[in-house]
This record gives structure tokens, C-alpha cells and sequence, in this order.
């Protein structure tokens, strides 16, 4: 059972709702049978604001709606999953009113659906308010239950006790007020006078009256004679001038007042802005250097932000980066809310790409820009144990799955697996390779590898045998869990060419064992395909799942055995490495690269990347003249 925050966020993310039943509700955990009647009652817009600020006071935690509760005892507890239909909560809106009524506008928050199948009696959303920057305290007008009333000159502070939301007592936000005073270390009367000067400041030319509370913070829709320009930059007033610029050059676009102060995260500089039609999704004012300004509309900026999320000690945007302009964009340029399709950069994930798709896939996914290097994972040498073949093609593939510990294999995927493998992509290279020598092998049989098996881990390999006995050509599939070691899984698709000598008795008289580089390729890319698409099937459907840093895949080409003379061959002996051209083998026993790219792509897509990967592979080892026209 999920016992703090990330456990239940990690249930709720593996569209498992039931596993929180039995849970009671904390300072940091609320659960409602029903949606917020933010169309009906003007109550509920000032209950949705006062229970996020609450949570976000309380150091960040989530609303699951959908979930009936029950008293027990001096609280209550999940009791069933009442389920919601999709048209119950509009995410857009949850949002916009976020921004308007909680001061400073809460950062971050994620809407979510969870629950699998179509129907709405086991679906629930969940609103995941993130832990807030230290010292920030967030404030809402006070309620007055009353359609069209909103007291801008009041302040109530919102607060969680072990299961509901409370308000913060007058006494309670004088000792606030009096500590803050105290912290500043000088008079109350100086401290007051200090914010009253900002206010005046914020208010700016014809800003009118002053009253108490009210500050800079218009309601969205006020006059624009308030001079909303003072307010842009505030926070970082070093960025005062290119955020004044930026907003100018965009305003046509509908960039209205700010919603908040301008915010460092990751590398970027940022002021959140309602549109200049209150009924619109607001803008993200976004300043990166060596960039041109760029206003993102609310809803996509949440995408980019959800989607580096998960990335493990990492702001969001620190990992997959800000959004890039177009070739040749010079100016400020405006993303708005129906893009289906933002470019990201400057993390440390890479360029990246991120895409709308379905909403039960989802919403928005990030897949990384395609890219090569010759950086190995800590799963290179994973199952090469034993005695080693003369030749290995592997692919291997790392997928970083965000909470992958959940995952499980279970006993219909193997068997489902087991079905399909005789009749795959890697069956068929071991085919194509005695084929081609004249050879008719029988039909494959795939049998469970003494050693690869386990709760977390499968593994399965077919071999072509020697006549008396022993392997002389083999396959062979893996997958792995995540480990305490490694927090990835990995799959591993492979074609190990055990000896050559035998192999060739094993086909008859004369043909030769030594492979075409056409031939290295197809192995690589069946192998690759299994990999990628058809392993990854025994966790379940990996569409839904998020990524916690960029998938990578190994291609690796190696000699492993060593001969009479205790030296590794050269890979020459056993591949043909004619169509690279001209190189220094010197000896080389193993060549490799890594391909960063979405796992899943289309056959043609794939045997092009792969190309591309190998030819970055010859070069970088010395081919010189390699290019993709590898034959």
C-alpha cells in the first residue's frame, strides 16, 4: 500500500486508482467523490482555490477526485472509486482559475487522468500540487460564496490539517505578519511604510486608490489604464528590460497582465500573463539566452514542464530544456494553445521533441531528436557470461521508464511472448543467414535460458546446432527489470555466430561464414526491431508510460573469443568491412555506437537511422570514406 506522497503519485501514474482504498487522508493526501461545480457553484471556485493553496502550504500534495470517502474514527478514509466521465473536469479551466485566484499563481501543478478502460466508474483525476519554493506562502481572496463577488481586498490563508482545509485565524496571520516585521529588523512602522511604497510603485499612473491588500494584483479584464507595464519584471529586475521589450513585441498575440513575478527555472527566465480575453488560456513569458523570447500558451507550457517532470534530481526544464525557434527566427514568436508540436533544447536531455497525441495516450509526449555517440551504459556487458561466441550483433536497448520499479512480467505476456518469438524479426535473421549460404534450417524453437528467468527478468534464445552436438549459430532475446543497480529496463535482442567452423560443417561442404556487411546490417536491425517494439510487450503497454531521462539503443559488433595465441581477431576476419573503405583496422576486435531515438518507428525509418548510426560508427573509428550508401 502507497505510505507517502511519491508512492501515491506513482499508483495513480500506473492507472491503478484502487491501490489507494484503505488509505486515510493526511495534510498532504484529499480525495472527493465528486468533480469541483465550478459552472454552477461560486463556492466551488473558492473551495478548488482554497484546497490547492492549502496543499501547497502544506509543502505540495494531490486531490484524487472520484474516490468516495468514509469517517473512521477522527478522519476519513478512501473507501471506493466512484469514478468521473471525461467531460467532468475541464483541465484548462482548473488552471486559468489556479493563476487568477491563488497569489503568487502555484507552479507546477499537474492534472491527470488515472484508471484504465473506457469506462468513467473506475477513471479518477488527480491534481498534483508540487512542493513550493521555501518561504513562498500562498493567499486567496476571501470567500464569499456568491456568483460574481470576488474581495480583492482581502486576504485569507488557506491551511491543511490531518484531512480537510482550513483557514489560517486572524490571530494566526498577525504572528505571520509579526514575524515577518521581526525578520526584517526594523520597525513596523518602517516595514509598512516600505509596502505601501511598493504597492503605490506596483499600482503605477492612474492606478486609483489604494486599498488594503490589493497591491498590484488586478483581476483579469480591468482597465488597462492601470498601467500594467510596472509589474512586468518584477521579481528579477534585472530581466526588467527584456521581459518590458518581449511583452511589447507580443502583445498582439494577447499577452495581458502579468500573473505573477518572474521566476528562475532551469535555464530559462519566466512571467506567467493572463491573455488579454479573460475567457483565453494565459501565456508563458519565456527568456533563454542566445534565444529570441518566446510566449507559450499556459496549457502547452504545462506539457513541457510535466514532461521533464519525472526526470530524478532535476528541475523539469533543466532536463528537457526550453522551447527552440524555428531555423531562421530572429524575433519573439508565439507558441500557442493548439500547437501539437514544440521543439526543446538546452537540457540535459538533449533536443527533444515534444508531440500531442490522443488523450488516452496521454495528452503530450517527449521523444528525444535523433542523435549518435559512442557512449556505453552500464548494460553493455550485461549476459555475456560463459563461454564467449566467436562473433556477437547485439542491440541493446535502456529504457528509462519513470517509475519503472512498478512494473511487473507476467505469466500471459511470457506465454504471449514465447508465441510470437519463432515467427519474429530475429528468428527470421538467424533464417536469412543459413539461407543465404544454402541452407534450409528447420523452423526455430525458442526455449527459456537456464539463467534469464526470474520474476523480474526473461530470457530466451534458439541455436543452430553442430551435427554430433554444440551450437554453431544462435539468438537470443532478453529483457531486465530495473535493479537496486540499475534503474532502467533494458532488452536485449542478439545473433552470436559460436563457431565458425562448425557452422560451416553444420551447413555442408564450402560455403563461407565470413558476413557480408549487408548481412551485419539486417542482423542489427531485426535485432534492434525485437528490442525496441516486440520485448518491451512483456511489461504491458509501454505507450502510457513517461520517460525519466532519453532511451538510448547499443549497436555493437564484437569478437569475443580469443584464439590459439590468447589474442582477440580483428574483426575483418569474421565481417567483411570492405564497404566502409579505406581504414586502420589495427587489430580491432569490437566496433559500437549509440543511437538516442524513440524506441518504436517504422521499419524504413529505422533501417535509415541505422545507417546513419553505422556510418557515425566507421567514422569514428577510422573509415574515413564510410557513407550511407553501405552496401
Amino acid at each position: 500500500m502507497p505510505t507517502d506522497l511519491m508512492s501515491v503519485l506513482a499508483v495513480l501514474d500506473c492507472h491503478e486508482p484502487g491501490s489507494l482504498l484503505e488509505l486515510r487522508e493526511t495534510r498532504w493526501l484529499d480525495a472527493r467523490a465528486a468533480p469541483y461545480r465550478l459552472g454552477e457553484d461560486p463556492r466551488a471556485a473558492e473551495e478548488l482555490a482554497g484546497d490547492v493553496a492549502a496543499l501547497a502550504n502544506a509543502g505540495g500534495g494531490v486531490i484524487v477526485i472520484g474516490i468516495a470517502t468514509r469517517t473512521d474514527g477522527d478522519g476519513e478514509v478512501l473507501d471506493r472509486v466512484v469514478g468521473v466521465g471525461p467531460q467532468a473536469v475541464d483541465a484548462g479551466q482548473v488552471r486559468e482559475l489556479l493563476r487568477t485566484r491563488i497569489t503568487p499563481a502555484p507552479y507546477g501543478v499537474r492534472i491527470g487522468w488515472s484508471g484504465a478502460g473506457d469506462s468513467d466508474d473506475g477513471r479518477v483525476v488527480f491534481i498534483h500540487v508540487p512542493e513550493p519554493a521555501p518561504g513562498t506562502l500562498f493567499v486567496v481572496a476571501g470567500p464569499t460564496g456568491q456568483p460574481g463577488v470576488r474581495q480583492a481586498d482581502t486576504v485569507a490563508v488557506p491551511v491543511r490539517d490531518d484531512d480537510g482545509t482550513h483557514w489560517l485565524t486572524r490571530t494566526g496571520i498577525q504572528a505571520l505578519l509579526s514575524a515577518g516585521v521581526r525578520a526584517s529588523g526594523v520597525s513596523t512602522g518602517q516595514a509598512l511604510a516600505a509596502l505601501i511604497d511598493e504597492a503605490v510603485y506596483e499600482a503605477g499612473p492612474g492606478g486609483g486608490e489604494l486599498r488594503a491588500g490589493q497591491g498590484g494584483g488586478q483581476e483579469v479584464g480591468q482597465g488597462a489604464s492601470q498601467g500594467i507595464g510596472e509589474e512586468i519584471g518584477q521579481g528579477l529586475w534585472e530581466y526588467e528590460r527584456e521581459m518590458r521589450e518581449a511583452h511589447k513585441e507580443l502583445a498582439g498575440a494577447g499577452l495581458g497582465q502579468p500573473a505573477g513575478p518572474v521566476r528562475a527555472h532551469g535555464p530559462a527566465v519566466l512571467q506567467d500573463f493572463h491573455h488579454a480575453r479573460g475567457d483565453e488560456p494565459g501565456w508563458v513569458l519565456c527568456l533563454v539566452a542566445d534565444r529570441p523570447p518566446v510566449a507559450v500558451a499556459a496549457p502547452v507550457w504545462q506539457a513541457v514542464v510535466d514532461a521533464g517532470r519525472l526526470a530524478p534530481d532535476q528541475e523539469p526544464l533543466a532536463a528537457v530544456g526550453c522551447p527552440l525557434p524555428s531555423e531562421g527566427a530572429a524575433g519573439p514568436w508565439v507558441i500557442g494553445a493548439d500547437a501539437r508540436s514544440v521543439e526543446l533544447g538546452g537540457g540535459t536531455w538533449g533536443a527533444g521533441r515534444l508531440t500531442h497525441v490522443e488523450p488516452g495516450a496521454g495528452g503530450w509526449r517527449w521523444e528525444p531528436l535523433p542523435r549518435f555517440g559512442l557512449q556505453q551504459s552500464r548494460s553493455a556487458g550485461n549476459w555475456t557470461a560463459g563461454r564467449p561466441p566467436a562473433l556477437r550483433l547485439r542491440a541493446l536497448v535502456n529504457l528509462p521508464w519513470a517509475d519503472a520499479g512498478t512494473l511487473e512480467i507476467t505469466k500471459p505476456r511470457r506465454v504471449q511472448l514465447e508465441r510470437q518469438l519463432p515467427y519474429g524479426a530475429l528468428a527470421g535473421a538467424v533464417t536469412m543467414l543459413s539461407r543465404r549460404r544454402g541452407a534450409e534450417p528447420r523452423t526455430a524453437v525458442w526455449e527459456r535460458t537456464p539463467s534469464g528467468n526470474a520474476a523480474r527478468s526473461a530470457g530466451y534464445t534458439c541455436t543452430i546446432p553442430v551435427p554430433g552436438g554444440g551450437p554453431a549459430l544462435r539468438a537470443a532475446a532478453m529483457l531486465a527489470l530495473p535493479t537496486t543497480v540499475n534503474p532502467t529496463v533494458v532488452a536485449c535482442a542478439e545473433v552470436l555466430v559460436e563457431d565458425p567452423a562448425a557452422w560451416a560443417r553444420a551447413l555442408g561442404s564450402g560455403p563461407n561464414t565470413r558476413l557480408d556487411f549487408d548481412e551485419v546490417q539486417t542482423v542489427l536491425l531485426d535485432a534492434w526491431e525485437t528490442a525496441a517494439e516486440l520485448l518491451p510487450g512483456l511489461v504491458g503497454d509501454p505507450a502510457g508510460l513517461r520517460w525519466a531521462a532519453p532511451p538510448t539503443t547499443e549497436l555493437r559488433i564484437t569478437c569475443e573469443r580469443p584464439g590459439a595465441d590468447g589474442v582477440l581477431p580483428a574483426l575483418g576476419t569474421l565481417v567483411d568491412l570492405a564497404p566502409l573503405g579505406v581504414g586502420y583496422d589495427g587489430g580491432r576486435s569490437c566496433m559500437a555506437v549509440t543511437v538516442t531515438a524513440p524506441p518504436v518507428m517504422g521499419r524504413r525509418e529505422r533501417r535509415s537511422l541505422m545507417r546513419q548510426a553505422l556510418v557515425r560508427m566507421a567514422l569514428e573509428f577510422g573509415y574515413v570514406g564510410a557513407d550511407v550508401g553501405l552496401g
